[in-house]
């Protein structure tokens, strides 16, 4: 072979190699980038070409899949009482992509995931069309009903969160005002892109797309006089309920001149443990706080899961207890005031950590993985978060908010024949309080056997409600019991 020839064979052949290797490196290396491109409109019209698996509550589906005309989508998703199941199942859309289960979970609904793999391979092998896989999750359909049904009654904004304090196992998640997915599920220029239109909040101040019971953080108000006085009794400030504690009336919060004053004419001077949290004495909780220090207060709210996000598996914004404060914020903040903000399931996390004697779980609302043969992918084991108090001290909370049902601001939750904790909150915000305070209620309720299968925590933020009629227990208590009473008569 002449030299020009041979020059010309070994460029060919040098092109063809740099073929072979940007061919391998596309199919390869760059495959999961480029499958997952947004400008890829293959993948999208892949995951639409077949129903999605479906996210599973007490055995049956709330979701569903309908096909489509004149589109190359052949199918999007429906939803059964989408504005109820929205804060658990997020949206999946054609047009605006996916949240919450429908998005974390899209691998197993649509059956992309990598744990379907050899079940795909022998549908391939066998011409079978791939088929997406469940989410089977942990919620209660008549606690969400009773939850939602509360919050859409009252009329204004809010949440319910119910956990399962023995596992942590999430029965209830509802948030108000709410939306269907279903109305912007497809990609209509004209009918879903105008439905998503008005949902967003710069045209809807309500904002129903907010998920208030994971997204949302509140001042707790006197809710947090449980993380207070379960501080109490871990540091050994005090060691009784039913001790009187060293708090004068006035108090006046250290290095100012300012009394911290109490809701009304109520028995708060030297108050018990037990007499404080069922009248809610401020001063009895906030002198506590102060006494303990920012440095102990932070350490047990940490211990209840404050400061730290969640995953359950959607995520949760943290809950807020700040550090470095002087003793006089450190008493505000132990009233669930000042810079302290909890989110509704944060506050259930408190209940239910007391409840269950002490030990936390980690919140979680996914039971388990299916294929669509149901046959089991992954399955959630519960797993211990924490242990903020000892069963001894969670034993003495217990009893202290059953005092608050029995006796005191929480009677709206009291079930006949049923044992039931409770701490009611009124939470003030904004411009030197002028706004509307938030209603909260956090509680349990205790089976047959002393075990209690259900905690709940309740927040109501109503912007036309009298301000004097606006209280915990007045507002929230009776959504709480109500959504207790479903989770109970489930387990009968």
């Amino acid at each position: 072979m002449n030299k020009p020839l041979r020059r010309i064979a070994v460029f060919c052949g040098l092109l063809v190699l740099a073929l072979l290797i940007r061919d391998n490196w596309i199919q390869y290396v760059q495959a999961d980038e480029l499958r997952s491109d947004k400008n890829n409109r293959r993948v999208t019209i892949e995951r639409y070409a077949s129903p999605r698996g479906d996210i599973i509550v007490d055995g049956k589906p709330i979701t569903g899949s309908a096909e489509t005309s004149g589109s190359d989508f052949k199918f999007k998703r429906t939803y059964k009482n989408g504005p109820m199941w929205a804060p658990v199942t997020g949206y999946a859309s054609q047009a605006f992509g996916a949240t919450q289960l429908e998005s974390i979970e899209d691998g197993i609904l649509t059956g992309n995931d990598d744990r379907l793999f050899f079940r795909n391979t022998l549908d391939m092998l066998t011409g079978k069309k791939q088929e997406g896989g469940n989410v089977v999750t942990t919620l209660n359909a008549a606690a969400q009903k009773a939850a939602y049904n509360g919050l859409k009654k009252q009329g204004g904004k809010g949440a319910v969160v119910a956990l399962e304090p023995s596992t942590g196992k999430i029965l209830s998640l509802a948030s108000y005002p709410s939306y269907d997915p279903s109305s912007f599920a497809g990609n209509s220029t004209t009918t879903d892109t105008d439905a998503w239109q008005k949902l967003q909040k710069k045209n809807n101040p309500n904002d129903p797309m907010l998920n208030r019971a994971l997204r949302e953080t509140y001042p707790p108000g006197s809710t947090f006089k449980v993380v207070t006085a379960a501080a109490a009794l871990e540091d050994g400030l005090y060691t009784d309920p039913n001790e009187k504690t060293e708090t004068p009336l006035p108090w006046t919060m250290p290095g100012t001149t300012t009394p911290l004053k109490n809701e009304g004419n109520i028995p708060c001077k030297n108050a018990t443990l037990r007499v404080a949290l069922q009248y809610s004495c401020n001063t009895v909780f906030g002198k506590i706080g102060s006494d303990l220090g920012n440095d102990k207060m932070l350490d047990m709210a940490k211990k209840f899961g404050f400061t730290e996000e969640q995953f359950t598996p959607v995520r949760s914004n943290a809950s807020v207890f700040s550090d470095d404060m002087n003793p006089s914020e450190t008493a505000l903040s132990s009233i669930g005031q000042f810079n302290t903000a909890a989110t509704p399931l944060q506050m259930a996390m408190v209940a239910s950590a007391v409840a269950n004697d002490g030990k936390l779980m980690k919140p979680y609302m996914v039971e388990e993985l299916q294929a669509r043969s149901v046959d089991t992918i992954a399955r959630t084991e519960p797993e211990e978060l924490s242990q903020p108090l000892s069963p001894e001290n969670a034993q003495k909370l217990q009893s202290m908010m059953e005092t608050v049902v029995d006796k005191g601001t929480g009677s709206n939750a009291k079930i006949p024949g049923v044992t039931v904790g409770g701490k009611t909150g009124t939470a003030q915000h904004g411009v030197d309080n002028k706004e509307n305070p938030y209603a909260w209620f956090i509680s349990y309720a205790k089976g047959e056997d002393g075990s209690a299968p259900v905690a709940v925590a309740v927040v109501i933020e109503d912007d036309n409600a009298v301000r004097d009629d606006i209280s915990g227990g007045g507002l929230a208590a009776p959504i709480a019991r109500n959504v207790m009473e479903a989770v109970l008569k489930s387990k009968q």
